[in-house]
């Protein structure tokens, strides 16, 4: 039952976000900040079929114990597709309130997504392990944490300044989609019924993504001639 369900979702999830991706490549009409959402969308779809699509071949079959290996490189993989995520995402700010400048948030931006992408790499990760250490989890989770701290406070305070409806709620999806993912980086192993919160914080996800789809389609219906 859990495997059927499970995967009847990530499969919804993965169709949604990528068909939107998709869409805003095709529909964004020369503006950087749709096509920068399109490609985000696609590269959230993409990044998490590495981890979904095993793990949905594992329940499926017999079970996640035997299939450690592939979804430990799934979640590699994942956890540096979405670190690029947050970057197109800080980048989709930039376009969108036409920012010019501030290139120290620029600097740091990188410079934690370089140190995520790092402590990704240190085989004390031990990603392909059945029982991977928890601290490494938390380490490399600090710096991400940081990215959305940074994104968080730039849509938050920029949707205020310039009275953005479309994207009021965009700080919202992103700390919805941290407040339900700590939990699972810290308790996920030794309390599994702690992953259920992944299903919100995908949820969130899909949340950011249509954001930019519904001002992409809104804002192509205003310059309509």
């Amino acid at each position: 039952m859990q495997g059927n369900l499970e995967t009847a979702f990530d499969a919804i999830y993965l169709t949604c976000v990528t068909v939107l991706g998709i869409l805003m490549l095709r529909n964004h009409r020369g503006r950087r900040q749709y096509l920068l959402s399109g490609i985000m969308a696609v590269t959230l779809g993409a990044g998490d079929a590495f981890h979904l699509v095993p793990r949905a071949y594992a329940l499926l079959t017999d079970g996640l114990a035997n299939h450690a290996a592939a979804l430990g490189i799934g979640k590699f993989i994942t956890s540096i597709t979405m670190t690029l995520f947050y970057l197109l995402l800080y980048h989709v700010w930039r376009a969108r309130y036409h920012v010019q400048g501030r290139y120290r948030e620029t600097i740091a931006l990188y410079a934690l997504a370089a140190l995520r992408i790092g402590l990704c790499l240190f085989p004390q990760n031990a990603w392909t392990s059945a029982a991977p250490p928890l601290n490494w989890g938390i380490y490399r989770n600090i710096p991400f944490a940081g990215m959305g701290v940074m994104v968080i406070l730039l849509f938050y305070y920029s949707a205020r300044a310039h009275n953005d409806r479309p994207f009021r709620h965009m700080w919202l999806t992103i700390v919805l989609s941290f407040a339900f993912y700590i939990p699972v980086v810290l308790f996920g192993d030794s309390v599994p019924l702690v992953g259920i919160l992944m299903i919100p914080k995908t949820m969130a996800y899909v949340w950011t993504v249509l954001i930019c789809y519904l001002a992409m389609r809104k804002d192509n219906k205003e310059i309509q001639p």
